[in-house]
């Protein structure tokens, strides 16, 4: 399934592509946003696939919500007006859709952002490793030994499994770059190699001799990766 937002602040355009998204096996509705500012506080403690995005809103416009968004999203616009297509497809959104929509079409745009996410998964699978910039040095960092990786300020601290690198990051961006299957965010400050976590005691994640805390709002996700008996 992939979890999707709707982002508009017309009501009725907002129930219809929620209908859309109830109707398509593969689409699951997190949530319904009347506003771009809430949608984007939304995004830094939850993921999503596909958000489905107005273009016209007031406050903050869809174009200003992709400038702000940090995130690896598919981005699915919609709206009433032609004349925002050239814009939208140099911002390399996935689609464009103009109301009134048919579901014909939202299905169009729905599994084209399908087929990016599988490709971009696949893509991730095949690479082990990312390179960053620590210590004046570009750094090779395969996945399979980072233990865990948390926030402190504008950087990030990326610890594996014999030594910590310092990085100026962010943690979007680190959780774009890697693998879903092996990594996920338990707490606005640390993303933790599934591989590493030794046991669970109290709120917390044991990975060596750290404790990690696990977010109220990460928890219940959180869980749901573990191999219960």
């Amino acid at each position: 399934m992939l979890n999707c937002i709707v982002v508009d602040d017309d009501e009725m355009s907002r129930k219809v592509v929620v209908h859309f998204i109830e109707k398509t096996n593969y689409l699951q509705l997190n949530k319904a946003f009347d506003n771009a500012i809430d949608a984007l506080h939304y995004l830094d403690e939850e993921h999503v696939d596909i958000i489905f995005l107005d273009v016209q809103m007031p406050e903050m416009s869809g174009m200003d919500f992709i400038n702000a968004l940090e995130k690896d999203v598919e981005i699915i616009l919609i709206t009433s007006e032609q004349k925002y297509a050239v814009e939208a497809f140099e911002k390399k959104v996935t689609d464009y859709l103009v109301k009134p929509i048919k579901y014909t079409r939202f299905e169009q745009s729905a599994q084209k952002a399908q087929t990016n996410i599988e490709v971009k998964r696949a893509s991730a699978i095949i690479r082990k490793e990312f390179f960053v910039r620590s210590d004046a040095r570009i750094v090779r960092i395969p996945y399979d030994r980072i233990l865990f990786v948390e926030a402190l300020a504008d950087y990030v601290i990326i610890q594996t499994d014999t030594k910590k690198h310092i990085v100026h990051y962010t943690m979007k961006g680190i959780v774009s770059r890697l693998p879903e299957e092996g990594f996920i965010r338990t707490h606005r400050s640390y993303i933790i190699n599934l591989d590493k976590i030794e046991a669970l005691e109290d709120n917390s994640i044991v990975i060596g001799e750290k404790y990690i805390p696990i977010g109220a709002s990460y928890k219940e996700a959180f869980l749901d990766r573990l191999n219960f008996l």
